[in-house]
């Protein structure tokens, strides 16, 4: 993929997408200043989505919970946004965190797309609960 740009566009674009295949409203902010990409209108409630577009390695995704720019890194809260879309290059799907999973400032959250090798379940995100808000 040439540039952050263009890969943060084709994850707003896939996300937006996804959620209009499912039957949901959706409208972009104006301007690049926001903390969220969407706006999805679920049931009547206006929530703000926060957009990461990523590779796996096709047995987790690595999604980190902060944007950063040239000056500096703002690591995600549960009040910047409701909900942290991800589309996943290698398994050209989409997933989608609540915000409050983001609690004490956490710096990445891994969503395993296949069982862990050595057998642990505790505190494992499996992807394929993430698939719907």
């Amino acid at each position: 993929m040439a540039s952050t740009k263009r890969k943060g566009d084709l994850g707003e674009l896939k996300v937006a997408a996804d959620l209009l295949s499912k039957g949901y409203q959706v409208a972009i902010p104006f301007g690049e200043d926001s903390k969220y990409d969407l706006i999805v209108d679920r049931q009547g409630n206006l929530e703000r989505v926060q957009v990461k577009c990523t590779k796996s390695d096709g047995q987790k995704i690595i999604v980190p919970c902060r944007s950063s720019n040239n000056w500096n890194v703002i690591k995600y809260t549960e009040r910047m946004f409701e909900w942290l879309a991800i589309y996943d290059i290698t398994t050209d799907s989409c997933y989608y965190i609540p915000s409050k999973i983001m609690k004490n400032g956490r710096s990445a959250i891994n969503l395993r797309i296949i069982p862990a090798a050595n057998g642990q379940k505790k505190g494992i995100h499996y992807a394929s609960d993430y698939t719907a808000m």
